[in-house]
Protein backbone atom coordinates (compact mmCIF):
# COMPACT_ATOMS: atom_id res chain seq x y z
CA UNK A 1 0.00 0.00 0.00
CA UNK A 2 2.95 2.29 0.61
CA UNK A 3 3.93 1.88 -3.05
CA UNK A 4 0.53 3.13 -4.16
CA UNK A 5 0.35 5.93 -1.58
CA UNK A 6 3.91 7.11 -2.25
CA UNK A 7 3.33 7.15 -6.02
CA UNK A 8 -0.26 8.39 -6.13
CA UNK A 9 0.25 10.82 -9.06
CA UNK A 10 1.62 7.92 -11.17
CA UNK A 11 -1.21 5.66 -10.05
CA UNK A 12 -3.84 8.27 -10.93
CA UNK A 13 -2.27 8.61 -14.37
CA UNK A 14 -3.07 4.94 -15.10
CA UNK A 15 -6.77 5.14 -14.28
CA UNK A 16 -8.05 6.92 -17.39
CA UNK A 17 -6.92 4.20 -19.82
CA UNK A 18 -8.52 1.62 -17.51
CA UNK A 19 -11.78 3.62 -17.50
CA UNK A 20 -11.47 3.49 -13.73
CA UNK A 21 -13.61 6.22 -12.22
CA UNK A 22 -13.03 5.29 -8.60
CA UNK A 23 -10.85 2.74 -6.85
CA UNK A 24 -10.59 2.42 -3.10
CA UNK A 25 -8.66 -0.14 -1.07
CA UNK A 26 -9.67 -0.91 2.50
CA UNK A 27 -7.73 -3.01 5.01
CA UNK A 28 -8.44 -4.83 8.22
CA UNK A 29 -6.77 -7.21 10.65
CA UNK A 30 -9.10 -10.04 11.58
CA UNK A 31 -8.18 -13.04 13.72
CA UNK A 32 -4.48 -12.31 13.19
CA UNK A 33 -4.75 -12.11 9.39
CA UNK A 34 -4.44 -9.01 7.21
CA UNK A 35 -7.10 -8.53 4.55
CA UNK A 36 -7.42 -6.04 1.68
CA UNK A 37 -10.71 -5.17 0.02
CA UNK A 38 -11.08 -3.29 -3.26
CA UNK A 39 -14.05 -1.22 -4.32
CA UNK A 40 -14.10 0.25 -7.79
CA UNK A 41 -16.35 1.84 -10.37
CA UNK A 42 -15.02 1.07 -13.82
CA UNK A 43 -16.42 1.62 -17.27
CA UNK A 44 -16.60 -1.05 -19.94
CA UNK A 45 -13.74 -1.62 -22.35
CA UNK A 46 -10.93 -0.20 -20.29
CA UNK A 47 -7.35 -1.44 -20.47
CA UNK A 48 -6.44 -4.13 -17.97
CA UNK A 49 -3.67 -3.62 -15.45
CA UNK A 50 -2.00 -6.78 -16.80
CA UNK A 51 -1.53 -5.13 -20.22
CA UNK A 52 -0.50 -1.74 -18.86
CA UNK A 53 2.70 -0.08 -20.09
CA UNK A 54 2.96 1.97 -16.86
CA UNK A 55 5.90 1.03 -14.63
CA UNK A 56 3.82 1.58 -11.47
CA UNK A 57 1.33 -1.05 -12.69
CA UNK A 58 4.17 -3.51 -13.25
CA UNK A 59 5.35 -2.96 -9.67
CA UNK A 60 1.76 -3.30 -8.43
CA UNK A 61 1.47 -6.67 -10.20
CA UNK A 62 4.77 -7.83 -8.66
CA UNK A 63 3.27 -7.13 -5.23
CA UNK A 64 0.06 -8.90 -6.23
CA UNK A 65 1.92 -12.05 -7.27
CA UNK A 66 4.00 -12.04 -4.08
CA UNK A 67 1.36 -11.16 -1.51
CA UNK A 68 -2.19 -11.80 -2.71
CA UNK A 69 -3.64 -15.22 -1.96
CA UNK A 70 -5.05 -16.22 -5.33
CA UNK A 71 -6.53 -19.50 -4.09
CA UNK A 72 -9.26 -17.44 -2.42
CA UNK A 73 -11.41 -16.11 -5.26
CA UNK A 74 -12.55 -12.52 -5.36
CA UNK A 75 -16.20 -11.68 -5.11
CA UNK A 76 -18.25 -9.71 -7.60
CA UNK A 77 -21.12 -8.51 -5.49
CA UNK A 78 -24.57 -7.73 -6.84
CA UNK A 79 -25.26 -4.01 -7.00
CA UNK A 80 -28.47 -3.22 -5.15
CA UNK A 81 -28.45 0.58 -5.34
CA UNK A 82 -26.18 3.06 -7.13
CA UNK A 83 -26.23 6.50 -5.60
CA UNK A 84 -24.35 8.69 -8.05
CA UNK A 85 -25.60 12.22 -8.73
CA UNK A 86 -26.60 12.68 -12.38
CA UNK A 87 -23.90 15.29 -13.07
CA UNK A 88 -21.24 12.74 -12.15
CA UNK A 89 -22.97 9.85 -13.92
CA UNK A 90 -22.96 11.87 -17.18
CA UNK A 91 -19.20 12.36 -16.90
CA UNK A 92 -18.67 8.65 -16.29
CA UNK A 93 -20.43 7.50 -19.45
Amino acid sequence: MNLLRDNLPLVLDTLESEKMFLETIFSEFKDGDFFLYWYSIQGDGGATVAKSHHEIDKKHLEFWKECIETSIPGEDLKVEVEMIPEKFREIMI
